[in-house]
């Protein structure tokens, strides 16, 4: 039996980026019932800036249900719902663990960033306060009034490591503007400055961090077109479209020098569960969704701090 379901998870605090803000992450959930054997679930989270909604993703993951052979779909929030369904399935049916289906080695913690929406200087000021013993703090920015942002992230957070997110809200200059001072103030990394298609500047500036590219990646297709503007990839499966994809991406991302962030949409422990696989040994992890919510799966993904430990069998896997 399949079944599909709109979930509402309540976020901790309104969650802002350059593009909106939302009080509630929605998603949609797909799961496989096998009776006595057990059920698989898979869930995603539609994406407006990709012309995805909770309709569309859900007429695809029903035309599924219908006719079968996700592989028709483009990479998207319905083929990873789907594939981490199946397998999630798959691995119950056969009382194993996805890992072991998909050859992968046995996933351990991991430390994820946690990300500070965007606000005004002096509501971030006192958000990178409140979290400044965390090891790894997100910035989101993307206006052209950030530097203020910048300089209260950090002197509200003085010791922790810092990457920037712009979610594409920049132009070659203001980021060329910028730039020294994200090194100043000891930003490691800034993910997808400019917006995806109006990245060609990339590679005639100067990037004195390193730059991922979030928008601009979706799966190894993408890659030909990252060549020199960009230094590492954000791999998420809702642009991937599902595991398989994910993991591959991932080692051609890494066969070609490119440096890897596992990254993820505003979701729930579900979401995050099969993102563990492929954040193995990334260089940046940003699996925080479940941290930025008031409530969540059961079980969910355990946390201590910053740390995610692997799925129980009962959430995923």
């Amino acid at each position: 039996m399949f079944k599909i379901t709109r979930d509402k998870f309540k976020l901790d605090e309104v969650f802002t980026i350059s593009r909106g803000s939302k009080t509630h992450a929605e998603v949609l959930t797909f799961e496989i019932d096998q009776g006595a054997s057990g059920r698989g679930r898979g869930e995603c989270v539609p994406y407006a800036r990709y012309g995805e909604t909770l309709d569309s993703v859900e007429a695809q993951i029903q035309d599924y249900i219908d006719n079968g052979d996700s592989a028709r779909f483009p990479p998207g929030a319905a083929r990873n719902a789907i594939e981490c369904a199946i397998l999630d399935a798959e691995a119950k049916c056969n009382a194993t663990t996805v890992w072991e289906m998909l050859r992968q080695p046995v996933p351990q913690p991991v430390t994820s960033a946690f990300t500070l929406s965007l606000d005004t200087p002096e509501k971030m000021r006192a958000s990178a306060a409140k979290h400044a013993a965390r090891p790894l703090l997100k910035i989101k920015l993307g206006t052209a009034d950030d530097m203020a942002r910048l300089e209260a992230v950090r002197a509200g957070a003085p010791k922790a490591a810092i990457i920037v997110d712009a979610n594409e809200g920049w132009t070659a200059e203001i980021y060329t503007d910028l730039a020294p001072h994200l090194l100043r103030l000891g930003v490691q990394m800034v993910e997808q400055p400019l917006p995806a298609g109006q990245d060609d500047m990339l590679s005639e500036i100067a990037r004195p961090l390193p730059v991922c590219a979030d928008e601009s990646c979706h799966d190894r297709a993408s890659l030909p077109d990252l060549k020199g503007k960009y230094d590492m990839v954000n791999i998420k499966l809702d642009k991937t479209g599902g595991l398989s994809e994910a993991l591959a991406l991932r080692d051609a991302a890494r066969a070609e020098g490119y440096t890897v962030m596992v990254g993820c949409m505003v979701g729930s422990s579900l979401a995050m569960a099969p993102a563990m696989l492929v954040a193995q040994g990334a260089e940046i992890v940003d699996l925080d969704g479940p941290l930025l919510l008031a409530e969540d799966r059961t079980p969910p993904l355990k946390f201590d701090g910053s740390t995610i430990h692997p799925p129980e069998a009962a959430l995923w896997g």
